[in-house]
This record gives structure tokens, C-alpha cells and sequence, in this order.
């Protein structure tokens, strides 16, 4: 069994950027810079099999290059924030991409998740905090307005999570050029 899904990279500028930013919050935990990436379908743990068709479907996807823009910081989990997270700028080519890898995915019979799509970069992931650090991570991501250079994405990656103690680090096992 492997724990795979497909995501896009995050370039070398870009994700040192995002760095520098995780720096500034007061996040419990924080991802490893080396493990930022954009999920864009999350096939959990599958024989190989199964990750063998993940692979056939990602090699007949015909979906154009386009331009991405990291910008502006949240929080998931409502009162008792539980991820930080950078968000990227509404994105045609981005919406077209997951929808496109989406449907083959479940049409050839894979269970994603049915929430909305809601394309971010994870800068940390930790239990509740304490109220004050909580007030102090949301004061951060209120007042931090940012923007980085956009960049192109020219593939797709199927990734491997190797789950740890403390935290999954990801391996691109397989890249898909965009058209």
C-alpha cells in the first residue's frame, strides 16, 4: 500500500518566499519547506495496482501550462485553527485542471474527497492551540497581506507521502507535462 496523491510543485523562489513568511507566524508546527506542494487530489493509501491506473489516467490528461500566483494566508478550523495556509489567486487554467483530474479519477472508480476545492499551500498543521497563540496566529494572518511572483506550472506530480512521527515528507514519484 502506498498513501499517494497528485499535486503541483512549488518552485525553488516561490517556496522560500512562502519560508520566510511561515517564519513570521507563531505556528506550533510548521511544514517542511522542502514538503510545500499544491494537493490537487488526495487518492490515500492504495495498492499498486490501483496507483498504476492513478498513473495511466495523469498520462492521458491534456491540459494546457498556465501561470499560478501564491498569495494571502489563512487559517482552517474555524475558532480552534488547526492549518495555516497560503491560498493562490482565482485561476481558470488551475479550476480546469483539478475539474479535468477529477472526473477521470472518479470515473475510473477512486473515492476523493467531496468538499469544495479550495487550492492552498500548507505552512503548518498542529493540534488546537492554547487561545492566546491562537489570537496571535489569527493577528498575523489578518495583518499579513502578500503576493510572490507568479510562476508557471508546466506539470503535474503524483506524489508518495511517507508518513512520520511528527510529519508525512513527500517524494514526487512521477511528473505529467502539461501540454
Amino acid at each position: 500500500m502506498m498513501r499517494v496523491f497528485f499535486g503541483l510543485e512549488i518552485p525553488g523562489p516561490q517556496r522560500s518566499s512562502l519560508a520566510v513568511q511561515q517564519s513570521l507566524l507563531p505556528l506550533p508546527r510548521k511544514t517542511d519547506p522542502q514538503d510545500f506542494h499544491l494537493t490537487l487530489a488526495f487518492l490515500g493509501d492504495l495498492p499498486e495496482d490501483r496507483v498504476e491506473v492513478a498513473h495511466e489516467l495523469a498520462l492521458d490528461l491534456r491540459v494546457p501550462a498556465f501561470s499560478l500566483i501564491i498569495a494571502n494566508l489563512g487559517l482552517f478550523g474555524g475558532a480552534r485553527p488547526r492549518v495555516a495556509w497560503a491560498g493562490v489567486l482565482p485561476s481558470a487554467p488551475l479550476l480546469r485542471l483539478h475539474s479535468k483530474l477529477d472526473s477521470a479519477l472518479r470515473r475510473a472508480g477512486f473515492t476523493l474527497d467531496s468538499r469544495r476545492f479550495a487550492p492552498h499551500v500548507t505552512l503548518g498543521r498542529f493540534a488546537a492551540p492554547p487561545p492566546e497563540v491562537t489570537m496571535r496566529l489569527e493577528r498575523g494572518v489578518a495583518e499579513t497581506a502578500f503576493q510572490l511572483e507568479p510562476f508557471a506550472v508546466e506539470s503535474l506530480a503524483l506524489y508518495r507521502a511517507h508518513p512520520g512521527v511528527a510529519t508525512a515528507r513527500y517524494q514526487v514519484m512521477e511528473r505529467y507535462r502539461l501540454t
